[in-house]
């Protein structure tokens, strides 16, 4: 076998053992003699850091608070991993193979200077390519950094951070592969504990694992997943628990990156937005005042799709409830189509939103879509409100708005479609895509799973919604709201604006996003104030919701999708709170005691729970 250049990550279940470390020494010895060179990541054994978290939370008295002890913090927890690191060299060497650990500091992984969340700007090479020439491996301690080869100032990584140092040392030394190895067998259409009959997946995009690993799913850290994705890595995900003997049979899942993009500054200093997409080809159709019951929305775009017509962005907006305690609560949808399809998209509409009761069916051809893309964009909450602030010191006004994890979109006039695009663009340093993105990368391994629309189901049960209602519809409202959450450190997950009508005469519309739990009461808080400011009718927050997702690289190239999803839940029981979609994903927002239900009823729905063959 030709030889190459393979980095493996071990995690702490990996090496929580001595019998385990045994196992990955065999492991890693075997990889050597296929032929090739193996640098191995590892995390500190087992429990080790939350043992070090919980003796330095006992002498502080609660978590770090000032920039000394947060160095001190760092120091004390990259301790766990020179533990694993030299046991594992000394277990390599047993086996007759030879080996050395290293820390970051003796390899020279250079990080900004923000203790206990520092980033990764390079990595020096040269004292990892002599041991590798030589023949040895290099075990290298994960999770730190340090910020120069002056001051050697100890930095840790944060979370997934030994998954974050193995794939930015495959960028560094232009690896074949970086394997990440875990306690499970790979990445699963849903997660297994609460979905059994959940398919391991042979092969899956970076960009649907970014989105899923930002929903929740556990086995990857987003942020390693960003760097692979930016540099054209290619990850497999595989179980260090399996026997070597029949591996070839356990091969796991492999994550497929696109071809790499010119990059400038550090390995994960990055532009967090690289990409500004324009889509004039848009029209938007609103149906005010839906009936708030399980089955609507299945049914009104399950007839869209029966017409052939492909839609856009979906979003439902928050419940109305009507002064009338008798009277049915409703909400809007709104969604977008191609302007060639409008006309048959509204006829199905007005037929539906007559039958329903709907208020009005409203028509809106002058319209376009502007949007930023970046997985730069996960943890950076700042970056929607900067958008936001960019429209709106261009006077552009915000029609809807549909936010993912890695994509903010906004709905606006047709005549000013340009100048947004250009104003972005100028802003975030890209030149903008004035046409319809080009269709995501598609797995090409011949699993007949990359055939399906949906690749993976999520599901989200620790966010809260908060809303307000009838905010001013002018240009800079969404920018101060955003703004004011970023600054405050709040994490905002899901946006939905969509137009509502009118609040004392003047022209309104609610705006709803997702927290996380811990973040919510602080984010309630700020909504009021801001509220008052605006003089918006309210907020409104719900800590009892859940979010599930589908998610999928060929989503668009199907009609129908969306409306698969709404049947599933309306069959289930299940209503509808909130719609947003992206491009390879939909997102409904459901009561929390309703949530392992959809998402079990939504994988039977795709048929992932159904053998590949």
């Amino acid at each position: 076998m030709q030889s190459s250049l393979i980095v493996q990550k071990y995690g702490g279940t990996s090496v929580g053992s001595i019998e385990r470390i045994r196992a990955v020494a065999q492991r890693v010895a075997h990889t050597v003699r296929q032929g090739h060179q193996v640098v191995v990541v590892v995390s500190a054994m087992g429990d080790e850091t939350d043992r070090l978290v919980e003796l330095a939370e006992q002498i502080l008295e609660g978590s770090p608070t000032t920039p000394g002890q947060q160095r001190e913090w760092d120091m004390l927890l990259s301790t766990g991993e020179q533990v694993s690191i030299a046991l594992l060299a000394l277990a390599l060497q047993k086996l007759g193979c030879p080996a050395l650990s290293m820390t970051a500091a003796q390899v020279g992984i250079l990080t900004t200077r923000d203790h206990m969340r520092a980033r990764i700007l390079e990595i020096n090479t040269e004292r990892l390519r002599y041991h590798l020439d030589r023949g040895e491996v290099v075990v290298v301690a994960g999770f730190q950094g340090i910020t120069s080869p002056v001051e050697l100032e100890i930095t840790t990584l944060g979370r997934g951070g030994s998954d974050t140092t193995a794939v930015a040392l495959a960028v560094a030394l232009q690896a074949q592969l970086c394997e990440i190895y875990t306690d499970v067998p790979g990445i699963f259409t849903t997660d297994p504990r609460k979905v059994p009959e959940a398919r391991l997946l042979t092969e899956i995009t970076s960009a649907e694992m970014l989105e899923l690993a930002s929903l929740g799913a556990q086995v990857l850290h987003p942020r390693s997943v960003e760097i692979a994705r930016n540099y054209g890595v290619n990850l497999r995900v595989r179980s260090s628990l399996q026997p070597l003997q029949g591996e070839e049979d356990h091969l796991g899942t492999l994550i497929v990156s696109p071809p790499p993009r010119p990059r400038t500054g550090g390995i994960e200093m990055g532009l967090a937005v690289d990409t500004v997409e324009l889509d004039r080809d848009q029209a938007k159709l609103v149906l005010v005042g839906v009936p708030d019951r399980p089955g609507i929305a299945a049914r009104l775009f399950q007839e869209i799709a029966a017409a052939g017509v492909n839609v856009d962005l979906i979003l439902q907006s928050l419940q109305f409830s009507p002064a009338a305690p008798s009277a049915q609560p409703s909400n809007d949808i709104a969604f977008t189509v191609s302007r060639s399809q409008a006309k048959v998209a509204a006829a199905v509409a007005q037929q539906i939103g007559w039958e329903l009761g709907c208020a009005e069916v409203v028509m809106d051809e002058a319209v376009a879509k502007v949007s930023i893309a970046g997985v730069g964009m996960i943890g950076r909450p700042g970056i929607a409100a900067q958008m936001f602030q960019v429209l709106a010191e261009a006077g552009i006004n915000l029609q809807m708005i549909s936010m993912s994890e890695m994509k903010v979109s906004c709905v606006v006039a047709a005549e000013r479609a340009g100048d947004a695009a250009l104003a972005l663009g100028e802003a975030f340093q890209v030149i903008p895509h004035l046409h319809r993105p080009e269709t995501p990368l598609v797995p090409q391994d011949g699993d007949p799973a990359r055939r399906q629309p949906v690749r993976g189901v999520a599901l989200d049960a620790k966010q809260s919604r908060i809303g307000i209602r009838k905010v001013p519809d002018r240009p800079g409202t969404a920018a101060y709201l955003f703004g004011q959450l970023a600054a405050a450190g709040i994490i905002v997950d899901t946006i939905i604006q969509s137009q509502r009508g009118y609040h004392n005469g003047i022209p309104s519309n609610d705006i709803a996003f997702t927290v996380p739990q811990e973040q919510a009461a602080a984010a309630e808080a700020l909504c009021q104030q801001v509220a008052g400011q605006l003089q918006a009718a309210g907020v409104d927050s719900d800590h009892a919701i859940a979010k599930v997702s589908i998610v999928g690289a060929q989503m668009e190239a199907y009609p129908g999708v969306a409306a698969r999803l709404f049947t599933a839940l309306a069959e289930a029981g299940i209503n509808i709170e909130m719609i947003a979609t992206s491009e390879i994903k939909v997102s409904c927002v459901v009561r929390r005691e309703q949530g392992i239900p959809a998402l079990q009823a939504i994988h039977r729905a795709f048929g992932l729970d159904q053998p590949q063959g």
